[in-house]
């Protein structure tokens, strides 16, 4: 496409999502919960087709040299089809958040005071390598009466095109607007800067991808965005532990999958548990293959484990590695473990594993993440596993939406005044 054609082709997107948003947001409960069942349906029932078009893709991606982590986001597997099926259920299942009035007040004047939620309108999400996300984009815009125009990463284009066009038939049996849920079909990245600067059709932008696409997006977009920047989540093992729950969910939160932007990247240990629990997680992530960046005294307890050492440089305790390396650090306790994660930490997930109550109360409270967890694996910071059906992303943002991003963070209220007639004196 030339660049006339390019914005002809946006400015139409944008035009028609438009048009859809005005229907969603009158779409009655059942019918958007008719859609979200019919496409958990297709899904079960396409898995075959769906394969062969994802199966293009990977061998794109493996043809170019993407890394192993990146091709491992593209993989349509029957259980991450299966995944994005149960959250379409799991969001069909859930009450109708629009046209919910909340905060009904009377006031002096006789008015009564409240607000509704409503959808945002028309969000433009742009992603890169899992296609998945087309689905749960989807399936969270249909429920929340919104319309979206999706842009996909070209790696993903042909499993992207494909899940889109299942979407689009649930739409049209359901009897809502086709045009409610549009994927761009072109990989020419100038849509995109099309895409962020049409106020007048989109009311908010959604990255969700690497930091680098994240900061361009945020940086030339003319509509708000909702976005994350990185994942280096902690996992901090406090004096006290049950040690052998902290080597196991220590463990998970690395090694169960490298590549979400909830797994663990650092690990950070107190002094008084250090000797204990290090070599024993040091042994188990050796086994993995896990390459360990370490400060000076974490590297000396580890020295009889047959881990792979390196010792930590200033710019580990920032890096979201996405792969088998984790950096490790022992600390002196709570305060120091506090003040390292909220000083390197990228606000997204972290977690404590501790036997004090006051101690978990204090690190709920003090550090400033948009998820924070106690006993548990960082991996739960997920949409579905918070069971929000699905999400749109996980934003590190402290206004409007926060953490995983689910049907309320793609609405807004409005405020409604009832009366019987009173006037203002």
């Amino acid at each position: 496409m030339n660049a006339l054609t390019i914005t002809e082709y946006t400015q139409t997107l944008g035009s028609q999502a438009k048009a859809a948003s005005a229907l969603m947001a009158a779409a009655s409960a059942a019918t958007k919960n008719r859609a979200l069942r019919l496409l958990a349906g297709l899904l079960r029932a396409n898995v075959d087709e769906l394969k062969v078009d994802n199966a293009k893709d990977l061998d794109r991606a493996v043809a170019a040299g993407l890394a192993a982590p990146m091709v491992d986001r593209l993989k349509l597997t029957p259980q991450v089809l299966e995944t994005c099926a149960q959250g379409c259920e799991q969001l069909a299942a859930m009450a109708d958040a629009i046209g919910e009035i909340i905060g009904m007040k009377q006031q002096p004047s006789g008015i009564r005071v409240g607000q509704m939620r409503v959808p945002i309108g028309v969000f433009g999400m742009i992603f890169e390598s899992r296609p998945n996300v087309t689905i749960e984009a989807a399936s969270l815009s249909i429920k929340s009466g919104n319309a979206c125009i999706l842009r996909g990463g070209s790696e993903a284009i042909e499993s992207n095109k494909a899940l889109a066009r299942l979407v689009q038939q649930a739409l049209t049996e359901s009897g809502l607007p086709v045009d409610a849920v549009q994927l761009v079909q072109t990989t020419d990245r100038a849509v995109v800067d099309q895409l962020i600067a049409m106020p007048q059709f989109v009311d908010v932008i959604i990255p969700r991808g690497g930091k680098g696409l994240i900061e361009r997006i945020s940086a030339g977009a003319k509509v708000p965005v909702i976005k994350h920047l990185d994942g280096n989540c902690h996992v901090y093992v406090d004096d006290p532990c049950d040690i052998d729950m902290a080597v196991r969910v220590a463990d998970n939160a690395k090694t169960s999958k490298y590549s979400p932007c909830n797994a663990a990247e650092s690990l950070l240990v107190a002094h008084g548990v250090a000797d204990v629990f290090l070599p024993r997680i040091g042994t188990v992530l050796a086994a993995k293959g896990v390459e360990m960046r370490c400060d000076a005294l974490a590297l000396q307890i580890l020295q009889a484990t047959p881990a792979k050492l390196v010792l930590a440089q200033e710019s580990d305790w920032y890096e979201e590695y996405l792969a088998p390396i984790i950096s490790i650090k022992v600390v002196d306790g709570l305060d120091a473990a506090i003040a390292h994660i909220n000083q390197y930490s990228s606000h997204h997930t972290d977690a404590i594993l501790t036997r004090d109550h006051m101690h978990a109360q204090r690190f709920l409270r003090e550090v400033d993440s948009a998820s924070v967890m106690v006993n548990t694996s960082t991996r739960f910071a997920d949409g579905f596993e918070y069971g929000l059906g699905a999400e749109i992303g996980i934003s590190t943002d402290k206004f409007h939406a926060r953490g995983p991003v689910g049907i309320e963070g793609l609405t807004s209220l409005k405020y409604v005044v009832l009366g019987d007639g009173e006037v203002r004196n």
